[in-house]
């Protein structure tokens, strides 16, 4: 009865086996995920990658929850405050002045724009394949993430 349970086991183990690496073999996991992805897969178990990435996610959401904050009071209360001092009389705003810088920086990020094309593809293109080869941690940090801000 033993040697027969045993037997069953190998047998419903080597079937999962052989379903990983059929789908592996699948074009649509190759489009999807790379040739090699996963890794992390290799090293750590989905529960610790879930884990690792979690964590992570809920400290850097809740950091950016925090410094949004804080950033978003600081422009806000300075601009309160210029346009109470520009009410007041305090200061002076030349609007000509600011409209002349306004379209200089539009036309040298219309040239940057242009420049920035292969270099920002290429950083897509490299973060793109970090999230493929790294599904679990990638999922588990963005469940987290979004907790932080959350909470």
């Amino acid at each position: 009865m033993a040697s027969s349970n045993k037997d069953l086991e190998e047998e419903i183990y080597d079937k999962v086996v052989d379903l990983a690496e059929y789908t592996k073999r699948q074009r649509w996991w190759n489009r999807m995920f790379g040739k090699n992805s996963g890794p992390l897969a290799e090293k750590y178990s989905v529960a610790t990658q879930i884990a690792i990435g979690g964590v992570s996610g809920w400290c850097a959401g809740y950091l950016f929850q925090k410094v949004g904050k804080v950033a978003a009071t600081s422009v806000g209360g300075g601009l309160l405050l210029l346009q109470i001092a520009n009410n007041s009389g305090y200061i002076q705003v030349d609007w000509k002045r600011v409209e002349k810088d306004v379209n200089k920086a539009k036309k040298q990020l219309k040239k940057g724009t242009d420049r920035a094309g292969p270099e920002l593809n290429t950083y897509m293109e490299k973060t793109t394949e970090f999230v493929k080869k790294n599904i679990v941690v990638t999922s588990g940090f963005i469940g987290g993430f979004l907790l932080g801000l959350a909470s």
